[in-house]
C-alpha cells in the first residue's frame, strides 16, 4: 500500500473511480474498468527495480485479496505478503477468510466488477465455509521460478521439465 500511495498517490480507501483518474493523471493508460490482474502488475512494475534483493510485499488492499482475511488494526488491508526475487512473484501467502458472510459480500462485490452476464458464486465453498471452517493460511511457493533464479535462467521454459513450447 505504500508504494501505491508513494508513486500514485491511490490510498486504500480510494475508490475504483479514483484509482483510474489518479493513474491516468500520472499517464498510465488505464481502461474505465480496472482487473485484479492490471492492479497487480502494476504493483510488480513498482517492486522490480526494488526486488534485485528479495522484498516482501505486505499490506496488500483487501479488494485485491477476495480469500484473505482483513487486518483487525485496518480492515482494508488483508493478511497476506508477497515474495519478489529479481523482479519474479516467487511466493504468496495469506490467512484464509473463514466468515462465509463477508465471503458472500466479497464475492457479490465482484460480481458488480465483472464483465455482464457474469453472475456465478461458488455456492458449494460458501456452504462448506457455513459448516465451519477453522483458521488457516497458505503459503505457494514457485518452485520452478525458484530454478530459474538458481540457474539464472530468463525463461520459465527453460527449467520446466515438459515445457508445451520449446523453442
Amino acid at each position: 500500500s505504500q508504494l501505491l500511495e508513494e508513486r500514485y498517490g491511490i490510498k486504500p480507501q480510494d475508490s475504483l473511480d479514483t484509482w483510474i483518474k489518479k493513474l491516468k493523471d500520472k499517464g498510465i493508460k488505464v481502461l474505465d474498468n480496472l482487473s485484479r490482474s492490471f492492479i497487480i502488475n502494476l504493483i510488480a512494475d513498482l517492486i522490480e527495480p526494488e526486488s534485485m534483493h528479495p522484498v516482501f510485499v505486505t499490506d496488500l488492499y483487501t479488494v485485491l485479496c477476495p480469500l484473505a482475511k482483513r487486518k483487525k488494526e485496518n480492515p482494508l488491508l488483508s493478511e497476506r505478503f508477497e515474495l519478489f526475487i529479481g523482479g519474479i512473484e516467487v511466493a504468496n501467502a495469506y490467512s484464509e477468510l473463514n466468515d462465509p458472510i463477508e465471503q458472500r459480500q466479497r464475492f457479490e462485490e465482484e460480481l458488480n466488477i465483472l464483465a455482464e452476464g457474469v453472475k456465478i458464486i461458488d455456492e458449494d465453498f460458501l456452504l462448506s465455509l457455513e459448516y465451519g471452517m477453522p483458521p488457516a493460511g497458505g503459503l505457494g511457493i514457485g518452485i520452478d521460478r525458484l530454478a530459474m533464479i538458481f540457474l539464472d535462467q530468463a525463461s520459465i521454459k527453460d527449467v520446466i521439465l515438459f515445457p508445451l513450447l520449446k523453442p
